[in-house]
């Protein structure tokens, strides 16, 4: 290997080790080049850079809160009744994929290789935005390990004896794919919610997202219907209307219930916070009411980093890639709707995926779900604000519920096919339980002619789109840079 060839991969361990797998830092540096490419004044540049780094550090603090605190309570069902089961939940998942990968004797740091590669496609399929229409870049680096990690399962259960660079090259092709295209899928919607806000989301429910806004809007029919917002409640129920009361109140009743079905004597085996002094009901209250922190805590990162995303990534469309967004977090969408959407969606989620897990009971499913924390909250939270957006109240009510079904039933029947069940994980998000396990049964069945379709299939979505979808053609790139003069198509 010689110097320039050493040098250059060197940069690039740099870099993937330190700023695309670490997502503050990753934004922070986008922010950083926007301004810079701006010609803004270095110390602008730098405070740019400083607050979209804290600003999505805080978000980060806030969603690993919420993970942290409540997980094990869900998980806890598991082990107080002594159920064989697959936690359905992309930290669960990726840790199923690894030891999955490393069982077939093959090196799970392929997963990293993937993960620049699918980057490096991505870039290259929104360079040629002209011909592919492709206009995000996804830059969410925790989730990109994640589904990396996955992705990298799949294709070795299709190809167990496959040489390693054909893999890669596979993988990468197949999940940059992925990323540009589904991040692209969610320009409109998610430009509609924020009113222009500058990005679009790069997440794990990007076909969801989707999905929800056109169902949303059939269920209006065109009409004006209740809100969420629109909710005025008559009495002492009027404190409901403030959403840190309402969420607190109403995540005190779900998380009490299961934490009293698992006992007392279990939380304090779950929970070394727990103190032996500390009452369980006042317990129970501090738990839950946690739960309002951290989204209160999220809601302000994301004001942060956003407003800071928006006005630096023009540098970067205007000199670099013309007419592109980031595609970020879900959660960076919580500060454009009402508060109370994201705990009515992770509510009516929850039910839904508890229906769906005594399905699997009564029909004697062969792999039995355990709900995961991440998919019940941060898919289902989502879809609520997009849909009462679109739909209202009853959109945002009845969407997560089937959301949470869809998310069972998917994860359990991937969980089986794909062999993780019996490592205790999948995915569990909403694309991992719809559309990632129709990619993945494709490729198991036609093998290379299937990696083929799968492929080609995705890179017709943002034809698709600019031909036949709401905004096309001169408006389609409008609505990326200019997105209030975008005007969709009226097909009257």
């Amino acid at each position: 290997m010689d110097a320039v060839t050493q040098f250059l991969l060197s940069v690039w361990a740099f870099f993937q080790n330190n700023i695309l797998t670490k997502p503050a830092f990753f934004v922070g540096f986008i922010v950083l080049l926007g301004y810079l490419l701006l010609k803004k004044p270095f110390y602008e540049a730098l405070a740019g850079f400083i607050k979209a780094t804290v600003g999505y550090m805080i978000l980060n603090v806030a969603a690993g809160g919420l993970v942290t605190n409540f997980r094990p309570i869900l998980a806890g069902l598991n082990g107080r009744f002594q159920l064989n089961a697959a936690v359905i939940d992309p930290y669960f998942g990726q840790a199923a994929a690894q030891k999955a990968v490393e069982a077939a004797g093959k090196s799970f740091a392929m997963m990293m290789q993937v993960l620049l590669l699918a980057f490096i496609w991505n870039l290259v399929l929104v360079a040629l935005r002209k011909i592919t229409k492709v206009r995000t870049v996804f830059i969410t680096g925790h989730i990109m390990v994640q589904q990396s990690s996955t992705a990298l399962w799949l294709v070795l259960f299709a190809f167990p004896n496959l040489q390693q660079i054909p893999t890669l090259i596979m993988l990468g092709l197949l999940t940059g794919t992925y990323w540009a295209v589904f991040s692209n899928l969610s320009v409109e919607s998610t430009q509609e919610l924020t009113e222009g806000g500058g990005f679009a989301v790069g997440h794990q429910q990007m076909f969801g997202i989707w999905l929800t806004d056109k169902l949303a809007t059939k269920m209006n029919k065109g009409k004006q219907g209740k809100k969420i917002e629109d909710l005025k409640l008559p009495g002492f129920l009027s404190i409901f209307n403030e959403n840190v009361v309402a969420t607190s109140v109403l995540m005190t009743v779900f998380f009490g219930i299961i934490m009293a079905i698992l006992g007392e004597t279990y939380m304090h085996e779950l929970d070394t916070s727990f103190a032996k002094t500390q009452n369980f009901v006042f317990y129970i209250l501090e738990k839950s009411l946690f739960f309002s922190v951290y989204v209160s805590i999220l809601q302000l990162g994301v004001r942060m980093f956003v407003s800071e995303l928006h006005e630096s990534f023009q540098g970067i469309s205007q000199k670099l890639l013309p007419g592109s967004l980031p595609a970020v977090d879900c959660a960076a969408t919580y500060g454009f709707g009402h508060p109370n959407a994201i705990t009515i969606g992770f509510l009516f989620g929850a039910i839904g995926q508890f229906i769906a897990i005594m399905g699997l009971i009564v029909f004697k499913s062969p792999v039995l779900i355990i709900t995961g924390f991440v998919p019940v909250f941060f898919d289902n939270a989502t879809f609520a604000v997009f849909a009462n957006k679109k739909g209202g109240l009853k959109a945002a009510m009845l969407i997560p519920f089937l959301s949470g079904i869809i998310q069972v039933l998917g994860g359990a029947f991937a969980a089986a096919y794909f062999q993780l069940g019996q490592y205790g994980g999948w995915h569990g998000n909403f694309d991992w339980d719809t559309l990632w396990p129709v990619f993945g049964f494709v490729i198991k069945n036609l093998q290379f002619f299937g990696v083929a379709l799968v492929i080609v299939a995705m890179l017709a979505i943002p034809q698709l789109q600019y031909y036949r979808g709401k905004y096309r053609r001169e408006n389609y790139f409008k609505v990326a840079e200019d997105f209030e003069n975008a005007k969709p198509y009226d097909a009257a």
